[in-house]
């Protein structure tokens, strides 16, 4: 159920994205927790990203800074529950200030504040498929719906980075 000052039930909608890519599955998990891995590939395309901060523990934090290339910067963070090497991280993620501090989502005052986050790993024959399993905290009826009303748009976010990745994974593989 989902709580807050306006709670409503009904059913939560997760969003999830799956990629499977030719890499051993102990490979993927590296380039999702190390920052100097991250700092490679994370964020859409065309976007540079500035590893302010990782530490891989529960608790632990993963800040960033996302710049496009018109100069506009945009500040987020992961906050790590769950790490079971190589097999699966959950985390919430965050839009941030410089600071770490969540703040709400420069493009909507009612984008949820936390996503939490599922992220799986699994090998077959030498390749990993990796899903994303997505779903709000703590959200009003209007965030539950603005979220799901962007699934295409994220769908297409997070295409572009997992398209950075299986690029990156290749460059490792030369």
């Amino acid at each position: 159920m989902i709580s807050s000052s306006d709670t409503f039930e009904m059913p939560m909608q997760a969003f999830v994205i799956s990629r499977e890519l030719d890499a051993p599955r102990e490979l993927v998990f590296r380039v999702w927790t190390e920052a100097g891995h991250l700092a490679n590939w994370w964020g859409p395309a065309g976007v540079d990203i500035q590893v302010e901060q990782l530490e891989l523990r529960p608790g632990g934090i993963f800040h960033y800074k996302l710049t496009s290339p018109d100069g506009g910067e945009l500040w987020a963070k992961f906050v790590y529950r769950q790490i079971v090497p190589p097999e699966r991280l959950v985390y919430t993620s965050a839009f941030s200030n410089p600071d770490g501090e969540t703040v709400r989502a420069p493009f909507s005052d009612t984008f949820p504040l936390e996503i939490l986050n599922t992220l799986t790993f699994t090998e077959h024959e030498g390749r990993t498929l990796v899903t994303l399993r997505g779903v709000p905290l703590d959200v009003s009826k209007a965030e539950q719906e603005l979220f799901e009303s962007m699934f295409e748009s994220m769908q297409e976010g997070f295409g572009d980075t997992f398209d950075k990745l299986d690029n990156y994974l290749e460059q490792l593989r030369a």
